[in-house]
């Protein structure tokens, strides 16, 4: 009988779970082996990577980053909504704040989570007992395998405190009979951070010769390690309050900015920095390759297209436009975006159009087509991962892509070290200059723009500008319900972007990134070579005469748009059934892990 906290999950054990580890990935080709035993296993180098490998492996697939923790668990929020109606069950009813402690995709992501958990740990233990360990050709390899899988529980625990809170955190395999209690995330991510401390000396840069991409290198530890050290330090949710903090937080924020100001003075050595085109770090992700210049430290390798949902991501299936195309294929466009969101990026801000698809492919008269039609507002959806932008294009329903899910950015390296300067030494030229050279590049050829309506004088307005721009660069990457979270706002910007639909619904003015607009009721677009030109601004009043040659479209008014405003039991609006201080803020522990742990604390609200 296994430990009550990992039985329902059916997770590894010492003995024979070490055969269920190997898999093919596209960053790595492993030989299946016939190992039975721990023993066997960490008896070679193949043996022990091929057990590393298997960690890795838990970051895929439908129950984590390949569709249930990157789709599913972010959202809503102010910028993207989850798929569209009232609670059910599963995913709206995660979107719509809703969820119950009985909830199927809830207990999927605590268990692939807590899997990968206890396969960390036993490569955590095993590893430096492999007389190989400690001299040998095989001592720096096996030095680095230790560093990943330190991260990798890092990072497994990362994401079960951010959904849930107070967790328990197991720190050695699975021990028959044994009880997990709730752990205070304080203490968990004290340890963490030290881990990964440790880690980062034992793996190696990227230009040491380390795996890139879809493996731990230095560079992404470092980086996680300063997101930890920012979790630590920021607001937390906990028994129906978001304005828990620690009293030692500033000291924690010192550390992410140290560790931020570190790696930031890498970029000279080639190891990561930038990209000056915004859209390559997204088509390289869409087009399965590197970016140029690293800026993606960490990536969730996943399979090839069509293939399986234990290894594979439903991303550019599930999220991104609508289609249905004979050349591009099928897809769903569940995730689509909260409509005040589009008008928090300055128009020339070329990030609006890559982050914010306002187009499908959809049935018309005649069929499926390949041209693209523009919608409504309400209807557009996420756009960082499009099947259309697949090479080669896959055609028909399959459900998966083979794409990647970004972990880490550089950018985010940048603007945690420019939050972290502010909020120690206020809006400094070095805090200035960091969030700058993030904004800039998201503009193109219209740098100048960057700087418009951005006041960056004092600390709080600084704060605010900061708080904006993570905003616009990190749509739909997972981040911004967490990014509030930290900062105590998610039920403040909730409330926010509620109130902003319903006048949008009504064609009040609403708050926009100029300023309260009153936005147009209308748009007008050209479909040209199969794309779309829209014909007419979004920010000003309609002409008085329609363009020639132009389609409408309801932009800002309209049925769906009120839908999205309504709230309640029965409702159907973004996050339609959050209340604040109900705690519904972090997710339930599944009921089935809480009846068989003694002890084990239910969070508020379930």
């Amino acid at each position: 009988m296994k430990s009550s906290l990992f039985r329902l999950a059916s997770a590894v054990t010492v003995v024979c779970g070490m055969a269920g580890l190997w898999s093919c990935k596209d960053y790595l080709e492993v030989t299946p082996l016939a190992y039975n035993t721990t023993e066997a296993t960490f008896s070679s180098l193949s043996g022990a990577s091929g057990a590393v490998t298997g960690v890795y492996d838990l970051l895929s697939g439908d129950n984590t980053y390949g569709k249930t923790v990157s789709l599913y668990f972010p959202y809503d929020t102010d910028e993207f909504i989850g798929q569209s109606g009232a609670s059910q069950a599963g995913r709206r009813a995660i979107a719509r704040y809703a969820e119950s402690s009985t909830d199927a995709e809830v207990e999927n992501g605590w268990i692939a989570l807590y899997q990968g958990v206890e396969r960390a740990n036993i490569c955590i233990k095993y590893i430096p007992q492999m007389p190989q360990y400690a001299a040998g050709p095989d001592s720096a390899t096996l030095h680095h395998l230790h560093g990943e899988v330190l991260a990798l529980r890092a990072q497994f625990m990362h994401e079960l405190i951010r959904n849930w809170g107070d967790v328990p955190a197991p720190r050695e395999p699975s021990i028959v009979g044994k009880q997990f209690p709730n752990e205070d995330r304080l203490a968990t991510y004290t340890q963490l951070i030290a881990d990964l401390d440790q880690a980062s000396k034992l793996v190696l840069w990227r230009s040491a010769g380390s795996a890139e991409r879809e493996r731990f290198t230095r560079g992404g530890v470092m980086a996680l390690r300063a997101r930890l050290a920012l979790a630590r330090g920021g607001y937390y949710p906990k028994d129906g309050r978001e304005d828990n903090r620690a009293g030692d937080y500033k000291t924690y924020l010192q550390l992410a900015h140290d560790i931020c100001q570190e790696l930031m003075s890498t970029r000279h050595t080639g190891e990561h920095s930038l990209n000056p085109s915004y859209s390559d770090i997204f088509l390289s992700i869409n087009h399965q390759q590197a970016d140029a210049t690293h800026e993606l430290m960490l990536e969730v390798g996943h399979g090839t297209a069509n293939s399986a949902a234990s290894s594979d991501s439903k991303l550019g299936y599930y999220n991104g436009p609508k289609l249905n195309s004979p050349t591009y294929g099928t897809s769903s466009g569940a995730i689509t975006v909260a409509p005040p969101y589009f008008y928090a990026f300055d128009s020339t801000d070329l990030r609006r159009d890559l982050t914010i698809a306002a187009y499908n492919r959809a049935t018309t008269t005649g069929g499926p087509s390949d041209n693209k039609i523009g919608v409504a507002l309400d209807k557009a959806n996420d756009g960082k991962f499009r099947r259309d932008w697949h090479i080669p294009a896959v055609t028909g329903g399959g459900n998966y892509l083979g794409y990647n899910w970004p972990l880490i950015r550089f950018a985010d390296v940048v603007l945690m070290f420019a939050e972290t300067e502010n909020e120690l030494n206020g809006p400094t030229t070095a805090a200035v200059n960091a969030l700058l050279s993030v904004r800039r590049r998201g503009f193109g050829a219209n740098q100048a723009n960057a700087s418009r309506n951005l006041n960056l004088a004092t600390q709080a307005a600084f704060r605010t500008a900061l708080q904006n721009e993570r905003l616009v660069e990190f749509g739909g990457e997972g981040i911004r319900k967490y990014d509030l979270l930290r900062w105590g706002l998610l039920g403040t910007k909730i409330l926010e972007t509620q109130a902003s639909i319903n006048k949008m619904a009504t064609g009040a003015a609403v708050p926009t990134f100029y300023g309260n607009l009153v936005l147009p009721a209308s748009a007008y677009y050209k479909t040209v070579n199969g794309e779309v030109q829209w014909a007419t601004s979004f920010y000003k009043a309609l002409p008085s005469v329609t363009p020639a040659g132009t389609t409408r479209v309801n932009w800002t008014q309209g049925t769906s748009l009120t839908a999205l405003g309504v709230t309640g039991p029965a409702g159907t609006g973004l996050a339609a059934e959050y209340v604040p201080g109900k705690g519904k803020e972090l997710l339930p522990i599944p009921q089935k892990t809480i009846d068989a742990t003694p002890g084990l604390r239910q969070n508020m609200g379930y």
